[in-house]
């Protein structure tokens, strides 16, 4: 552990680094638990940093596009910046327009969580957060524990409770590079997913669940990014300004963890496969980066210069009865679970 900065009412942000026996290193801030860098070898077991994220703890206080930090209450969005639970509304903080985003101006990207354990191949962060924060009704605990498997797997298992009903949908915003520079436009994606849920001018869903087939959003064969945000002539494409959506994954019963995704980069033969409990994927190519804080190499991060591969409950589900609920109630826990499994592929 090392101290990587001191917030202005003095308190430590630390700097917590895992690493497996497979050569992967993985640090990870209690500020936002943010994961911070991923050291990834190639084919030629030459190291790069695969995620996008900022060297200082300033920049990281900003974070304009949530690189790397854990979300919630809420991850995505909240239309219009409330929600009705039992017959009670609720007012949101509105941080996006009129949307809730990523669970309003102050959440849990901006905490400081509590280191509970660390070691060299786990980390368990808590938080506590009161009943109105952000108004969200209930007072939550959450507990996030990062895991580093020697395979070079990392899994990230979250638990909540609640003293009141309330929404839960916690996710990481990781955005993935494994070519370590430039842009994501040559990685190719596969999403084992038959549908998606497209979206409004505000990029809120309109509650549709529509098949991938024949659309730019047929990812069930590894596809080329660049090939797909730049059809442009598709009305969901030219929403987003390339991709902004939620995948609906279709799971596996019979195992705990299920396929979701498997993102790659042909030339360093880096592999980046995604297993997970949640029923969703939510896919942002980057298309708005560029002009933020400078990242890691000291120059801000280029459009595309990053894919998020956001594992999650459905975008405005306390608007949208026909999703996966998110609510969850006293004596109630919520649980989710994630890996990131990070490899190389044959020449």
């Amino acid at each position: 552990m090392e101290i990587f900065g001191t917030l202005a009412d003095g308190r430590n942000v630390e700097r917590h680094r895992l690493e497996s026996a497979g050569g992967l290193a993985v640090d990870i801030l209690s500020l936002g638990g943010v994961m911070q860098r991923v050291f990834a070898p190639d084919r030629d077991g030459r190291l790069a940093d695969v995620a996008l994220g900022y060297a200082d703890l300033e920049a990281c206080l900003a974070n304009p596009f949530f690189l790397g930090a854990l979300i919630g209450r809420c991850a995505n969005r909240i239309a219009n910046g409330r929600m009705a639970i039992d017959g009670v509304t609720y007012l949101l903080s509105r941080n996006r327009g009129r949307e809730t985003l990523h669970g309003g101006a102050g959440g849990f990207h901006k905490a400081l969580w509590t280191v509970e354990a660390a070691s060299s191949d786990r980390l368990c962060l808590s938080l506590e957060s009161p009943d109105g924060d952000q108004g969200f009704p209930g007072a939550l605990r959450v507990e996030a524990t990062y895991s580093l498997s020697p395979e070079n797997a990392l899994r990230l298992d979250f638990t909540a409770t609640t003293s009141r009903p309330t929404v839960v949908n916690l996710t990481s915003h990781a955005y993935w590079n494994l070519a370590g520079a430039c842009d994501v436009l040559d990685h190719t994606l596969e999403i084992a997913a038959d549908a998606f849920t497209p979206i409004d001018e505000r990029t809120l869903p309109t509650g549709e669940i529509r098949p991938v087939a024949d659309t730019p959003f047929d990812f069930r064969i590894a596809t080329r990014l660049g090939d797909r945000v730049a059809q442009t002539a598709d009305a969901q494409i030219a929403l987003a300004g390339g991709l902004d959506h939620n995948f609906v994954l279709r799971g596996d019963p019979g195992r705990p963890l299920a396929r979701a995704a498997r993102l790659s980069d042909p030339a360093s033969g880096r592999v980046l496969e995604i297993f997970t409990t949640e029923p969703g994927l939510q896919v942002y190519s980057g298309n708005r980066l560029g002009g933020g804080p400078a990242g890691k190499s000291g120059q801000p991060y280029p459009k595309w210069g990053g894919v998020a591969l956001e594992t999650q409950h459905f975008p405005d589900s306390p608007h949208q009865p026909g999703f996966p609920s998110t609510l969850l109630r006293p004596g109630e826990v919520y649980r989710s679970s994630t890996e990131f499994r990070l490899g190389v592929a044959a020449a």
